[in-house]
């Protein structure tokens, strides 16, 4: 399944729960890598929340929170056919439905040269 969405500018908290040990030691072990503490926010359609909406739950992971952090589910995923990484939905979030959040070891906006307002494609396998 492929999901197509715009770069849009988060609240900045990301990089702030993607920073604590637990969170960083449970990705790792489950994904195979050390996450870039921050996340990319993807804006997308009614016909790409549907889309994930129908995903089986057994597809996903979950990252488990301590104290006032809640549990993260995840699943794998490909940011447009090149980095691997995965879409991550925290269960504590201010975002709406419209907004997904990719996670990989690099820094995205960088790595890529991302600016709010481009299209990128995220596929779920």
């Amino acid at each position: 399944m492929e999901i197509k969405g715009i770069i849009t500018s988060g609240m900045g908290k990301g990089t702030y729960f993607m920073s604590q040990n637990f969170y960083i030691d449970q990705f790792f072990e489950k994904l195979h890598f050390k996450p870039f503490v921050g996340t990319l926010n993807i804006k997308i359609g009614p016909e790409e929340i549907a889309c994930i909406m129908d995903i089986p739950n057994e597809k996903f992971g979950i990252v488990h929170g301590e104290g006032k952090f809640g549990d993260v589910k995840f699943i794998k995923a490909v940011l447009n056919g090149e980095v691997n990484g995965a879409i991550v939905f925290p269960a504590k979030t201010k975002h709406t439905e419209d907004v997904i959040e990719f996670i990989s070891n690099k820094n995205l906006r960088k790595y890529l040269n991302l600016k709010d307002g481009n299209q990128v494609s995220v596929k779920i396998d």
